[in-house]
């Protein structure tokens, strides 16, 4: 079976790049079609495959100005020739499901969120925006979502990170999704003894508007809680100039820094709407509770009152009496190990069963439990993996299935 995977750049290892990781374990003989590619800043799972660019990655700047180059993406996909293969995975969240697929093949789209700056998030997207951007992007996104719509009916099952995607799923192109989370490395984390947790709370991530990290520097400022805040983006120096002498940027830091801080905060902050959220499953993999935004993804990860808060109102206001509310009646009740068990059920493991599962619906034959190749190389070493995890805290209706 010849097997192509499909994702729409290859810079850094993201969760997007995460799952397009897991996808090369499951298929260590598929073949990588992106627009822009940097070797180094993939894994080296990643590397050991062939990877073939769009024209894209030959356009001036490429390696820098990618995104620029977004009203010629559709062009460039349906220039793939894909015609000698049987299975298509495409990794979405920018333009990456538009292939032209052979007439035989499944087209399997796992999709991370519709295009944010077409659909849900346009008019955030174009506020932010430059001069010139702003005038142009009315035309543009017009004629990029009708495209965008009618290559959904190109992909044969979608397959989405969370219940929340799946919705906007239905709403943008009109499909039903499996929801499958997105492969997290728990195992890479672990608590530190309770004498060891600090007198800060944490937020981390890329520092752009819609993560809202603004709302966690004015409420800690107000508050005169310490804050601590790891990570870069545009709107760092922003943050950076109304943010109190109580709070602490560190800036991008090596994984170690990041654990250690993950395992050692009295919980992480998290104000924005996530199409899921990695670093709150890590954060809980290393034994700490949440305080975040009750919309979107976070609502398949956690669980108000016992891993963590949830809070509704997305103000300075709002923010600060949840984190009130936390330390009168949650922080003190909090079993980290228990937190570790719920993050099990995101593990890598995971991830592979469920997609396992969607493929065995279309006749494609993944390894299964039980058989003798499905114990060799890399997914039977998920699955002992997966088998391993302790049983985490039941979710309501949280897993494999449709919405």
């Amino acid at each position: 079976m010849k097997v192509a995977i499909i994702h729409y750049w290859l810079f850094h290892m993201r969760g997007g790049e995460k799952v397009v990781e897991s996808l090369c374990r499951m298929f260590p003989q598929a073949d990588i079609f992106t627009h822009c590619y940097d070797p180094a800043g993939v894994s080296a799972t990643i590397r050991a495959h062939t990877v073939t660019t769009t024209f894209i990655s030959r356009l001036p700047l490429a390696r820098s100005q990618y995104k620029k180059y977004l009203p010629l993406m559709p062009y460039a996909l349906e220039g793939l020739d894909l015609s000698s293969y049987d299975l298509i995975l495409s990794s979405e969240s920018g333009p990456a499901k538009g292939i032209i697929p052979p007439p035989s093949a499944v087209h399997v789209c796992y999709c991370h969120s519709p295009m944010r700056y077409l659909w849900d998030q346009y008019h955030l997207y174009r506020r932010g925006a430059g001069f010139m951007t702003r005038a142009i992007m009315p035309v543009l996104a017009h004629g990029l979502r009708k495209w965008d719509a009618v290559n959904s009916m190109r992909v044969d099952e979608f397959v989405a990170n969370s219940r929340h995607v799946a919705r906007r799923i239905g709403k943008y192109y009109r499909r039903e999704a499996a929801v499958v989370a997105p492969p997290v490395d728990v195992s890479a984390f672990a608590p530190c003894d309770g004498g060891e947790i600090g007198d800060y709370y944490l937020c981390a991530g890329e520092l752009v508007a819609y993560k809202r990290v603004d709302l966690a520097v004015d409420a800690f400022t107000r508050s005169g809680r310490k804050l601590v805040v790891i990570g870069d983006g545009e709107e760092g120096p922003r943050l950076r100039k109304r943010a109190g002498p109580n709070i602490q940027f560190l800036g991008k830091v090596p994984f170690d820094t990041l654990k250690h801080h993950f395992a050692r905060c009295r919980a992480l902050v998290f104000p924005g709407e996530e199409d899921f959220g990695i670093i709150p499953v890590e954060v809980m993999a290393s034994g700490r509770p949440i305080i975040a935004y009750g919309r979107g993804g976070i609502l398949d990860t956690v669980i108000d009152g016992h891993t963590g808060l949830l809070f509704d109102e997305q103000t300075v206001d709002g923010l600060i009496d949840a984190i009130e509310r936390f330390e009168d009646e949650i922080e003190r009740h909090l079993d980290p190990y228990g937190l570790v068990a719920h993050a099990g059920q995101f593990s890598e493991g995971a991830f592979v069963d469920g997609m396992t599962a969607v493929l065995a619906g279309h006749g494609v034959d993944v390894p299964m439990p039980g058989t003798d190749r499905a114990n060799q190389g890399p997914m039977g070493l998920l699955r002992a993996a997966a088998q391993r995890t302790p049983d985490p805290i039941p979710l309501h209706s949280v897993g494999q299935g449709h919405v």
